[in-house]
């Protein structure tokens, strides 16, 4: 299918443009008349033929929708311009593909249709184009349909879309058109009241900068209004950089240094993977080594195997490609949609987002891993297809944007893996925010590790997401650990402590930090900045967020007192009706959750005359979050994944401490007093401090319900509630652990406070041995991690366990604190859980299958909130997150040395002690007296008396 032609058109301008519609607006039907006219193909295809030459995939065939976007280049009927043209999907369910090609345009040609007019859908399209910042032509199809009406629908243009939409097909009076473009700006106005007319570089101007949006009419199936659509591009349009640039041309751009962004992942038939992007400057050549934006998390550098100019399915392999070109590259492995590479900038982040959550039901005998690999895959094509593992339930989850798609997903997963895949209901996507402003501090410091983050986190404006900046000294940090800081926290999505939702429309700012020379490396930041995160929303005013959808409702007249009944019942909001003849327009906004199956109750109480058509409008507080919060059952402080706590370290062993305790403990002082007080003395005077975006839809929602809007609990109050419900439940094991072990006094249980300097300095002046701690070992993975103790083991396992028995004794009564040895005996048939007392630590045997990992765990589970644990284990440091509930782990080969530093030092303290108890007479006697002794001793006196 490739044409390995090498010719290229790097000096031709070259600009980009999108067909965007309402699905069944005649969007495909409309590319396909101009891919005839313009010569790229002889015979017109047809979507409901299946032979539409940009729906090149099976399934775009067989349902005759658009699934992903394509595109195709035409050279415009004067021969002195190429356009690439991409081809959208219309249904709602595959808005994120059709937005991320926004990224790359010059131009946006916005598809109407001219029956149905301005539809829900168009209105979300409409808004998009705004926010990229698009010019936009609009063509109204299917004129030739009866009932339409060319002045009608060009009212509603510029009643429902905006002002500046003016005929450009020459349909009107030329003074009615020059007086209709002078409205749109006052030097168009100035340019027309001196000349009678405007100049073709005014209206460039013009539609450029979004005040005049050129409409053309025809009918795209009768190749009728095409023509002119086509020469009012040629003629009206320039590339963006020339626009943004007066005076350069496309050789001057093509000259500068090399930028471009990638808009779309894609894989051919062969596998090999394609990166589709925009050359926005300078030239790409075949071989040449590409980098991503300097500013990117993570950098990376490739060479560029293929460049492929697209039309359809079929390309053209070039050898290079300039300024405006849109080409797909092989041999790129790391790019995502949205990056810019060289001097290209970042996309913004996208708007519309996956809703609905439903899980993957496997068919029997499928391997879960194997198929979440290959979702990944598919993830990586399209990222609004978001793949979620649940560890927990061993489940995979994905999110997506509405019933149409999880239709084309299971196609697609069949066709590409062979795989047939059912779905369970779709849930809700929900996201958690905070609303106050608070310091998260994250300490880890295991043996031999190091690193401590403080994070300022506070409420962003809705629909941010997480933004991300720094404001510490780097005389404090070096600017490398703080750029690594900022990739920990944006490599992930970071959960709330509410729900486990994800966390969004927070700004992060890292205020402090602190690095080890000798033992500080890249994991430890990693640890402590998500530790930072987690620490922060426990003392934060977290609120849950749910999707919402902006409706526009048209039903009959007599209908409306049942609609706007049913809306409040919704927890929505609503505009005033609007009559329109016999039927009424209600628009407003309501939580997706209670409008999800809304369009069947109006299609029933309206006797089918009702339509509602619904669009994302993005994230609000949650109209029941006590509701969904109790029932979603999550515990912030036992998700190991996530652990709020820190690792902090005495006595050569690192130690778990709670999230509430942490800045008792934490070596650097607090920063949000200070900051706080600083932005107060910058305000100026009478200045009302700004309300962050979280707290005005709060006070909207309460203004809507008539009643406070709960934002949901704190996390402290919920981990309280949570873990009095486990304590209960667990009192037995307690009870049984306390006569195993005996009764030991614990802390104060510590209540949430605001912690001063003066008193985080006298606890650190506090002697550590007041704080409880416990030793677990696990005894056969240290035997055989140790080399004296498994030679011993392969003559006799009874003797190694005697020997790392009499080591732990005296190791603990260095240290003081209470050692658990544990032994697996779970191979052992009918052998009950033992526990013995040997000299001064305990030994226990573990029931038959419970492994020496399991008890350990159990424990850990049990205690770790109440006392420091450290665990020893043959696993390694990077398993602390696993054991985050409490436990602190270090390998059984560190314990070694630990245990050798312990030793030498219980010598060392021996020796001391004995050279200390030696009494020598001649060391309590004045100088004169100790002289005569010394003559007595040595024979020369007899008597100390004698002269």
């Amino acid at each position: 299918m490739a044409d390995t032609s090498e010719n290229t058109t790097v000096t031709k301008q070259h600009i980009c443009t999108a067909l965007l519609a309402h699905v069944d607006a005649g969007k495909t039907t409309l590319s396909e008349s101009i891919l005839y006219l313009c010569g790229n193909i002889r015979k017109l295809g047809r979507v409901d033929h299946g032979n539409a030459f940009l729906d090149t995939n099976s399934l775009e065939r067989s349902r005759g929708i658009t699934i992903f976007s394509k595109q195709a280049v035409v050279e415009l009927p004067k021969k002195q311009m190429k356009m690439t043209i991409l081809d959208t999907p219309g249904h709602v369910d595959f808005s994120a593909e059709m937005e991320r090609t926004l990224q790359v345009l010059d131009y946006a040609i916005l598809v109407i249709s001219g029956a149905d007019g301005v539809q829900g859908h168009t209105r979300t399209l409409w808004n998009l184009l705004k926010r990229y910042r698009i010019p936009v032509f609009l063509f109204i199809n299917k004129m030739d349909q009866n009932g339409t009406d060319r002045a009608a629908r060009l009212e509603e243009l510029k009643q429902k879309l905006d002002d500046g939409c003016i005929a450009f097909d020459g349909a009107e009076e030329k003074d009615t058109f020059w007086e209709n473009i002078a409205m749109c700006d006052e030097d168009a106005l100035g340019e027309y009241l001196e000349h009678g007319e405007i100049s073709k570089e005014m209206l460039i101007r013009l539609i450029a900068e979004r005040k005049v949006f050129p409409c053309y009419f025809g009918s795209a199936l009768k190749v009728e209004g095409v023509q002119d659509l086509l020469e009012g591009l040629e003629e009206y349009t320039r590339p963006a950089r020339a626009l943004l640039a007066p005076g350069k041309t496309i050789d001057d751009l093509s000259n500068e240094l090399f930028g471009a962004r990638v808009y779309k992942i894609s894989r051919d038939n062969q596998g090999n993977r394609l990166t589709h992007l925009r050359i926005t400057s300078g030239i790409l050549k075949v071989k040449d080594t590409l980098e991503n934006a300097p500013e990117s998390s993570e950098h990376w550098e490739e060479k560029v195997n293929q460049i492929r100019i697209y039309s359809g399915e079929k390309y053209e392999m070039v050898q290079e490609a300039g300024a405006g070109m849109i080409c797909a590259v092989t041999g790129l492995g790391y790019t995502r949609p949205g990056e810019g590479l060289g001097i290209g900038q970042e996309a913004k982040g996208p708007v519309l987002e996956p809703v609905l959550n439903y899980r993957v039901i496997l068919p029997e005998g499928c391997d879960v891993h194997t198929m979440l690999r290959n979702l990944r895959l598919l993830e990586e094509e399209d990222p609004m297809l978001r793949i979620v593992w649940n560890e927990e339930l061993g489940e995979i989850h994905v999110q997506l944007m509405g019933a149409v798609q999880t239709e084309i997903l299971q196609s697609l997963i069949k066709d590409r893996f062979g795989v047939e895949v059912t779905f369970g209901i779709g849930n809700i996507v929900y996201k958690e925010t905070i609303r106050n402003v608070v310091e998260g501090v994250g300490h880890f410091e295991p043996l031999r590790h190091y690193a401590e983050v403080h994070l300022l986190m506070e409420p962003g404006q809705p629909g941010s997401g997480i933004t991300l900046d720094t404001m510490c000294s780097t005389d404090v940090l070096d600017l490398n650990w703080q750029r690594l800081i900022l990739t920990h926290l944006a490599e992930k999505v970071h959960r709330g402590v509410l729900t486990g939702a994800a966390l969004t429309d927070v700004k992060i700012t890292l205020i402090a930090g602190r690095a080890h020379l000798k033992h500080t490396e890249g994991g430890d930041f990693r640890q402590s900045t998500y530790r930072a995160v987690r620490q922060g929303l426990m003392q934060a005013e977290n609120v849950l967020l749910e999707p919402y959808y902006d409706f526009r409702l048209e039903i009959p007249s007599e209908c409306v007192g049942r609609a706007l009944t049913d809306i409040q019942k919704m927890a929505g909001e609503f505009q005033p009706p609007q009559a329109d003849g016999d039927m009424t327009v209600i628009m407003g906004y309501a939580p997706v959750a209670t409008m999800r199956d809304y369009q069947m109750e109006v299609t029933g109480y309206t006797k089918g005359r009702g339509k509602i058509f619904c669009t994302f409008k993005g994230y609000e507080p949650c109209h029941n979050s006590e509701e969904i919060i109790e029932a979603s059952g999550y515990d912030p402080e036992r998700d190991l994944e996530n652990p709020p706590g820190s690792v902090f370290c005495a006595h050569g062993a690192g130690f778990n401490v709670s999230w509430e305790q942490v800045p008792e403990y934490m070596h650097l002082e607090p920063q949000l007093e200070r900051i706080l007080k600083e932005r107060e003395e910058s305000r100026m005077p009478g200045e009302i401090p700004a309300k962050d975006g979280i707290g005005e839809r709060t006070e909207q929602s309460a203004q809507r319900t008539g009643k406070p809007q709960n934002t949901g609990r704190s996390a402290s109050k919920a981990g309280a509630e949570r873990y009095e419900r486990h304590a209960r439940e667990s009192k037995e094991l307690e009870e049984i652990f306390i006569r195993t072990y005996g009764k030991i006094e614990r802390k104060q249980a510590n209540t949430q406070k605001t912690v001063t300097a003066p008193e985080i300095k006298k606890h650190r002046e506090k002697k550590e041995e007041s704080v409880q701690e416990y030793l677990l070992v696990d005894g056969y993975n240290v035997i055989f991690a140790w080399d004296d103790l498994k030679d011993l083991a392969k003559t006799n396992i009874e003797a190694a366990r005697g020997k790392l028995m009499d080591i732990l004794c005296n190791y603990q009564g260095f240290k003081k604190c209470i050692v658990i040895l544990v032994f697996d005996a779970y191979k052992v048939e009918g052998f009950n859980l033992e526990i013995q007392k040997y000299h001064n630590i305990h030994v226990v045997y573990t029931k038959e299958a419970e492994t020496a990992d399991q008890y350990i765990e159990k424990v850990v589970h049990e205690i770790g909130h109440k006392y420091h644990v450290t665990v020893v284990t043959s696993d390694g440091v990077e398993q602390v997150v696993t054991l985050g509930q409490g436990g602190t782990l270090i390998s059984s080969r560190e314990f070694k040395e630990e245990v050798e530093i312990v030793s030498r030092q219980i010598r060392e303290e021996t020796q001391s002690r004995r050279e200390s108890g030696k009494n020598y007479l001649f060391d309590h006697m004045d100088e004169e007296m100790a002289k005569t002794m010394e003559a007595v001793r040595l024979g020369k006196k007899k008597t100390p008396f004698e002269s």
